[in-house]
Formats: structure tokens, sequence, C-alpha cells
């Protein structure tokens, strides 16, 4: 841990910090304007370095390298423009949330089509002319291109505040970010504002991504990996604020930079890796700001709204006809392995089915009626895997027991991330859940002695009387439609029905006397147990557990189910876990190009069904209804 190598890697810091500053101020500004979380940001940010790579290798890579760049930025901001006006635009009316569903689906899309354009081979550019070698700190050997990235971010910054502060363009820009109806009111064409933005935004990933091809190899997991760490520095910096996005993007790539300097560090005795905090340290950073100040570092506190939210019809009690239809239902699903006796694998995949269904109701339950956005429910799905699959192997508790505990170790995870949780809202409550759920993943991927480390934990079986698996499908469908009777009945209840009016607005409910921030909390623990029961049964189903069942994957996995039935209805998460569950497993068995065959189903889905599936059905159900009440009102009369 010497001086020169503290310099070497602040410098390191700052190079980094450009790069990411790049993408996250296009996110910035396509989230200001448009109010779509663009999960499909980080596949802007591959597509520039992989487009990159190509122009460098066609115009050569002497005097066609700088070209090469700046055209690979402008082609990403021309395809971020067509996205927006061939599929977004289409569906800004949709709830915001959808919005993500199909920003998702284009994170598939876009992945398959690099993997079939590119290959799945990790593709490494040439060093930059004129800057291909290295300068002398200190006694020590830094790279010339990094000290040209060093320079790119502030000159960046610079241009987007001219821009952004000296234009009529950014005028209209900061006007619409702060009323997008006023706006349209005063004549301007909001649609093509809203395309030049996402154009924008997706050329400054583009360069980002650019930028980067003298210093790593284009990979496809650029995407997914790119975009967590955007979505931290746009949030620590506040949202809407480009200064903030590039001081959180300094300030995180100075933590890592100084992780990666300390090293293995001694404590009291204790062998401390400070390098590995580096796969979690922006998530660290990213939970301590919202909690000490829940805006972000440069966002500004939002004022009390006393907006009521958008009129949802009550929730119905279920009619003796849908009663009926679901212990029919039932008794189909008891018959199943009896029905597929011939089939093992039929038995596995409707296992699988029953367990994200339980996930994603779970996930539901404070999304929907509770109106709390989580992008890391996952985090409770795993502790209930672990927490039984721990059980079962360091004390030797029965199985039987240890589905029963399980959930209650995510209880206590739901228990204790919720009470932060609850205090925001919005991008931010999401955000938190996220952090807290990559902590977790952390902790869990890095202790080998406990948790097996990335290498999970096996021989986690059921007990001997389950070793049929259709004696384990029968637990299964006993226990999940349990869990999402549970969970309905309570959403019938006078604590369901306070979840609802928070929702609806905060400040009726508690002027009414209703504590809502106690009532969200109670919220959390509530579906951290039912998370808890599916990631038991997830478990001794696979006989396994990996951090897998923690990552964001599994995580975006919930959403995509909830959204994709329709968040508006108690079945909606049942029907889209369903869908997605076997689509994945179909689409997967049948095609290489799987994620963009997925994808595109979805997309087709968020286009001819903009509130889910299962709000589509009871859009037309209630249609007929209607229609059948109008016909006996008019016979009535005549």
């Amino acid at each position: 841990m010497s001086f020169s190598g503290f310099i070497v890697q602040l410098l390191n810091g700052l190079a980094s910090a450009s790069s990411l500053f790049l993408v996250a101020a296009g996110l910035s500004l396509i989230f200001g304007v448009t109010r779509i979380v663009n999960f499909a940001h980080g596949s802007f940010f591959m597509v520039g370095i992989y487009v990159a790579y190509t122009l460098v290798d066609r115009l050569g890579g002497g005097m066609g390298f700088w070209p090469a760049l700046v055209l690979a930025a402008l082609a990403v901001g021309v395809l971020g423009a067509l996205i927006e006006i061939v599929l977004l635009r289409r569906i800004y009316k949709a709830p915001e949330l959808f919005q993500l569903l199909a920003t998702f689906a284009l994170v598939l899309v876009i992945k398959d089509a690099v993997l079939w354009f590119w290959g799945p081979d990790e593709l490494l550019g040439p060093r930059a002319p004129g800057l291909a070698g290295s300068v002398s700190i200190l006694g020590r050997q830094f790279p010339s291109y990094d000290l040209f990235l060093i320079v790119v971010g502030p000159v960046v910054l610079g241009l987007v505040w001219m821009l952004l502060t000296r234009t009529r363009f950014g005028t209209l820009v900061r006007a619409a970010t702060q009323d997008r109806e006023m706006v349209s009111a005063l004549g301007v064409n909001q649609a093509w504002l809203f395309t030049a933005v996402f154009a924008l935004g997706a050329l400054l990933a583009g360069l980002g991504g650019a930028l980067q091809l003298p210093r790593e190899p284009a990979t496809l997991e650029m995407d997914l990996n790119t975009i967590g760490a955007a979505f931290v520095v746009v949030v620590v910096g506040g949202m809407g604020s480009i200064p903030g996005a590039y001081v959180a993007a300094l300030l995180i790539a100075e933590i890592k930079a100084i992780c990666i300097w300390l090293g293995v560090v001694d404590v009291f005795g204790l062998s401390v890796s400070f390098s590995k905090l580096t796969l979690v340290v922006d998530f660290l950073v990213m939970a301590v700001v919202l909690v000490w100040r829940p805006w972000g570092l440069f966002g500004k506190p939002q004022a009390p709204s006393r907006y009521v939210g958008m009129q949802e019809e009550p929730l119905r009690r279920p009619s003796k006809t849908y009663l009926i239809a679901a212990g029919v239902f039932g008794l189909v699903l008891a018959a199943v392995p009896l029905i597929t006796a011939d089939s093992p694998y039929t038995t596995v995949l409707m296992i699988d089915l029953m367990i994200a269904a339980l996930f994603a109701t779970s996930l539901h339950f404070i999304m929907g009626p509770a109106g709390m956005h989580s992008f890391g429910h996952a985090a409770y799905f795993g502790l209930g895997a672990y927490g039984a699959a721990l059980l079962v192997r360091a004390s030797g508790m029965p199985m039987e027991l240890a589905l029963i505990v399980a959930p209650l170790v995510a209880a206590i995870g739901a228990f204790v991330f919720g009470w932060f949780a609850v205090r925001l809202s919005g991008v931010y409550l999401a955000m938190l859940t996220l952090a807290f759920s990559q902590i977790t993943w952390a902790i869990t991927y890095q202790w080998d002695s406990f948790t097996g480390g990335s290498n999970g934990l096996t021989g986690v079986w059921p007990s001997a009387w389950l070793s049929d698996k259709r004696a384990y499908y029968w637990l299964t469908l006993l226990l999940v439609g349990g869990g999402v009777l549970w969970l309905r009945r309570v959403l019938f209840s006078p604590f369901g029905y306070t979840l609802r009016a928070g929702r609806d607005s905060a400040l009726r409910a508690d002027a009414i006397g209703i504590d809502v921030k106690r009532m969200q909390w109670a919220a959390f623990v509530i579906a951290g147990i039912a998370a808890g029961l599916a990631g038991a049964l997830f478990a001794f189903s696979k006989g396994s557990i990996s951090p897998e069942s923690l990552s964001v994957g599994k995580s975006v996995d919930g959403l995509v189910m909830v959204l994709l039935g329709g968040i508006q209805t108690l079945a909606g998460p049942v029907v889209g876990a369903v869908t997605f569950t076997w689509l994945h497993d179909t689409v997967a068995r049948n095609t290489d190009y799987w994620r963009a065959m997925l994808g595109g189903i979805i997309l087709l889905l968020v286009l001819l069904f903009p509130q889910g599936i299962a709000g589509f059905a009871k859009q037309l159900f209630d249609r007929k209804r209607h229609a059948e009440e109008a016909a006996e009102l008019k016979e009535a009369k005549a």
C-alpha cells in the first residue's frame, strides 16, 4: 500500500468515472423527460463498444480510429431514436412500470442480436493511436489513454450543461422535466422532444461504450453490469441532476479504487479483503445516501403531494362462479401427476410454475395494493432458500420444520430492509430495495465457509416420504395454494383496506389516523414470508441452491411476471408467472436465440395488452357485464 500506488488507483478511478458518467447522464436525461426507467440503457452501452469494434476494423486502426468512435455513438443514437418511435411512443399512455417491462424485453432482443452478429467471443479492440503508450507517475506507469478519459468526463459534462442551459432545446428539456403536460399545452411537439431526448441519451451511452474499446473487451454481460451501476449513479447524484451524476460517478469510482488499493488488511487480528467490496460498494454507497438524504446528493426533496392516485375499481370478493371455477382448477392441478405419469418432466415444470406463482404473488402484494415498487424482491426468496438449506445441512433440522422456519428467516430480512425502505417512495424506494438485495447477494456470494460462496449448497433434499416427485408436487400445491389464498385474504381484511388507502392518497390516510408507514412495513414482512416460503420450496425441489437466487436477474424475473400478468388484478401475478416461466422453458429448449424470441413475445404482449394479460381479460369481462346490465335496464324500462 504505497503512496504511488494510491495515486495511480485514484487516477484509475477518475478514468472509470468518465465512462460511467456518460451512461448515467443519458439515463438521467431520458428518465427526467419521458419518466421511463430504461432497462435497455446498458444495452446501448454494449452496442456502442461492439459497433466501435467493427468500424475501427473497417476504417483501420490508424486515423480511422477516432472517427469510428464518433460514428459508433451516432449509430447508437439513431438506434435509440428508432426504438422510441417504433415502440415506446406507442406505450407512453401505459403505466410507467409497464414501460419498464418493454425496455426489459428490449434487453433480451438486443443481447441476442449482438450474439448473432458478433458471436459469443470477447472482442478486444486496438490501442488508441497516439495514446498507445504510458506515462510515468511517481515511478509507476499509467496508460496515456486513461489520462485522455479523465479529461473526457468534464468536457462532456460542460457540453451537456451548455446544451441544457444555453439553447432552446435545453430550455424545453428542463421544462418537460418539471411539467410535461404544460410544455405540450404551450404548443411544443412533445413526441419529437421525447425522441430527441431519447436519442441523445442513447448517444451518450453509446459514446461511453465506444470509449471503452481500448480498455476492455466487448462482452455480452456488459449490458446488465452497466445498467446496475448507472442506476446507482443516477440515484446517488439525484434524479435529473447531470452535475450530480458526475459527482456520484466520481465518488463511487474512487471508493472502488481505494478498496482495490487497500487489498487485504488485518483489522484487530482479522483479515478483511477490501478488494471483495468492489462487488457491492456502489450499492452500499447508494443505501447510505438514500437513508441519509432520500433525494440524492444534488436532488431536490419533493413537496408532499395532494394528488390522489389513478382511480382503480375496488377489489371485489370472488363470486360463486369464480369460486367454483377455482375449485375445479385446483382439482385439475391435483390430478396433473396422475394424468402425466408418462412425462416426469411435466411434474417438475409444474412445481417450478407454482413456486414462481407464489413468488410473483408476494411481489404483487407490495407493488399493487401497497403501491411500493421493489427491485430487490429476490432477497427474500434467496433468504428463504438459503435458510432452509442451512437449517437442514448445519443443524440437522427436519425438512418439514425447515419449511416453517425458513420463511421466518426471510421475514427477518424483510423486517430490517423494510424499516428503511418505507421511508422512501417511487424510484428511490425501488432502488433502495435493489441495494439491500445486492448487499445480501454479495455476502452470500463471498462467504465461502458458510454459504458455499459461488458454488452454493448441494444435497438439500426433501424427506424420504417426499422422494417421489409426485408427493413433493402435492405438497408444493398445498403450500403454494395456501400462501396465495392467505395473501388474498389479507387484502380483504381491514389491514388490506388501509394499504390501498395509503397507496391512493397517503395524506388523506394520515389525516384519518392511519399510520401508513407502519402498515407498509408490515406489508414488507408479510410479502417476505411468502417469498421465503417460495424460496424454501425451490431449494428442496432442486436439491441445491446458488447465489443466483438472490441476483438482480431473479428480481427482474419477478417484476416481469407481475407486469406481464397485470398489476391491477389479483390473478395477474399468477397468470404472469405461469406465462413467463412456461415461455422461458419452452423457448429456451427450442432455439439458441431464446432471449430474442422471449423478448419479442413480451413486446408483442405489451403492445396488445397494455394492462397485462389478466388485466385485458378483466376488461373484456367487465365490458360484457356492463353491456348485459345495460341491456337488462333497457328491457326493464321498455
